[in-house]
């Protein structure tokens, strides 16, 4: 039996019984039965190339980035070990509760439109288009400012060369490996994630090691550095205000460390069986980022004294200072170790090319969402022959070019107030990813659509949905506090500079579009939620069931 494709994402009924293997009487047979034409994708289309083991490896490897190696020295040095480890449980669950409710919602609807797509038809048309809007913005940003990361933590080694040579590389293999396709954008970033894992827990046992004496060099550490008020410090003020102002902070510089997880909600688009990979995605990223962030922050605050001048040091260096600006090499180097900053350094090369390179996929995949869902000109849906939105890209990779302003020191300063609106456009995808699930059970309910029907749901929701929520919504608020302490407008504008682009966003595209929200009764739940069955089904067809796969490969030997 042979499913014929007749249409975009259309596949003819067959004319015999379900079963493809229920007339089969002879091997020839069984071979000619199993071959199937699978749906052939149009030219405006992704292609679902990406394997299981693929979106596992970048669901965990975009959630783990330069801000959990550099970042966490600021947090360590402002709030103290006892703080920011609060901080990164509290962020972890928050993170949980966007990757499950974007599992609930994205195995149910695995479209191409991404996130986005699921705001548009559970919220609004605008509301979908903005958070498209706000999630493009961060990566317009983010992947110049790690190619910035790039040029600076290369001068560990060298610094006579000039920061634009080393940018122009990197722009040149993003740009290759991009568009050759998301075959090998997805074996990559699997190899990258895989070095990610391996350099992070290289760093972890050692600053365990450090803690528990297994350095000559000192003693036994344990839990001293929480003692004396250095497990909670004060931040700006002293006293229970000061303390307070501290775990805010840290809450900030973990929202930053944890964003990225989302980006399984971008790969889904080109996974090939969503409906399989997306739950066993999400679900091993929730105990990896638990053991990679809330266990390394954990053993980090008590290798490293947060008072300590080293310390302070490498947090006033920044990242120019490459590795050496990480509490991690701050323990190692306390601990008298020699070569393995450099090693850590190289691993940070790998984190920065890593993010640059599926920074600049995600930006030009939300872009292309966002023409198919009818919010950008439909020029940028046109794809090339390996399902790369070449249109797309031709709009978000000059804005890499942003990273040549690390060529002088004035600009860069300039760049740098850029870049930091990085986190508010992080917390409002957050928000609108957030929003968009608690709108979808509403409609859930409303339309008597049991749980239990999902192919994805977790044991936690909704509650988990509804902490998330409230939580990241005060951390977006409470984001700019210092900037008036005293005010600072530009540190203001920066970390506040998100919000006037939702709000005007929303406005200009629901008077544009003239948009009409659904009531929860009206929301379709029906559209597109069968739009991967029947390629599933093919697939189950194609290759059969493990005993049919069994008995075919041994009358085949």
């Amino acid at each position: 039996m042979v499913l014929k494709h007749t249409g975009p994402g259309q596949l003819e009924e067959p004319e015999t019984a379900s079963d493809p293997l229920a007339n089969v009487d002879s091997e020839k047979d069984i071979t000619y039965a199993t071959e199937i034409e699978l749906p052939i994708p149009r030219e405006d289309e992704t292609h679902r190339s990406l394997k299981s083991r693929q979106m596992s490896m970048i669901a965990i490897g975009g959630a783990i980035g330069t801000g959990l190696i550099l970042s966490s020295g600021t947090s360590l040095a402002r709030s103290g070990p006892g703080s920011i480890f609060l901080a990164y449980v509290i962020m972890g669950i928050v993170c949980s509760g966007v990757m499950t409710a974007l599992g609930e919602m994205s195995t149910l609807f695995p479209t191409k439109k991404g996130f986005a797509g699921h705001a548009s038809r559970c919220v609004d048309q605008a509301f979908g288009a903005t958070t498209s809007l706000v999630y493009l913005c961060k990566y317009l940003i983010l992947s110049p400012n790690q190619i910035v990361a790039f040029s600076l933590i290369i001068r560990f080694w060298n610094t006579t060369i000039n920061g634009g040579v080393w940018a122009t590389i990197l722009i040149l293999f993003v740009i290759a490996i991009n568009l050759l396709g998301i075959k090998w954008i997805g074996e990559v970033e699997f190899w990258f994630s895989f070095v990610k894992i391996v350099a992070l827990t290289g760093l972890i046992l050692l600053c365990l090691i450090i803690d528990l004496g297994g350095v000559k060099s000192q003693p036994r550490i344990g839990f001293a550095y929480w003692k004396d008020g250095k497990a909670f410090k004060t931040y700006k003020v002293d006293g229970d205000l000061g303390r307070f102002l501290a775990f805010a902070n840290a809450l900030v510089l973990a929202l930053f460390s944890y964003m990225g997880c989302e980006i399984v909600g971008v790969t889904i688009g080109e996974a090939k069986n969503p409906r399989k990979t997306v739950p066993g995605a999400i679900r091993k990223t929730f105990f990896r980022v638990a053991f990679f962030y809330v266990f390394s922050i954990l053993i980090v605050g008590m290798a490293v004294d947060s008072t300590s001048p080293l310390l302070a040091a490498a947090v006033k260096a920044g990242t120019g200072a490459g590795a050496a600006s990480s509490p991690f090499v701050v323990a190692i180097v306390a601990a008298k170790i020699k070569i393995v900053p450099a090693i850590a350094n190289s691993a940070l090369l790998v984190f920065a090319i890593s993010a640059a390179n599926s920074d600049q996929y995600i930006a030009s995949r939300t872009l292309y969402g966002m023409a198919r869902d009818g919010n950008a000109p439909k020029y940028f849906t046109r794809c090339t022959s390996r399902g790369v939105p070449w249109a797309a890209y031709t709009f978000t990779m000059p804005f890499m070019l942003l990273s040549y302003l690390v060529t002088n020191s004035s600009s860069l300063t300039i760049f740098n107030y850029f870049a930091s609106a990085v986190t508010i456009f992080g917390g409002l995808t957050w928000i609108c990813i957030l929003s968009t699930h608690v709108a979808f059970m509403r409609a859930m309910k409303a339309q008597n659509m049991p749980r239990e029907t999902l192919p994805y749901r977790s044991s936690l929701q909704p509650y988990l949905t509804y902490f998330s929520l409230f939580f990241t919504c005060v951390v977006c608020f409470f984001k700019g506090f210092d900037a008036f302490m005293p005010f600072d407008y530009k540190s203001f504008i920066t970390n506040y500079v998100g919000i006037p682009v939702f709000v005007f966003g929303y406005a200009y595209f629901k008077f544009a579009h003239r948009t009409v929200s659904p009531t929860p009764a009206q929301v379709d739940l029906a559209t597109g939620a069968r739009e991967f069955d029947d390629v599933t089904d093919e697939e189950e067809i194609k290759f059969g069931s493990w005993r049919e796969r069994i008995v075919h490969g041994v009358k085949n030997w």
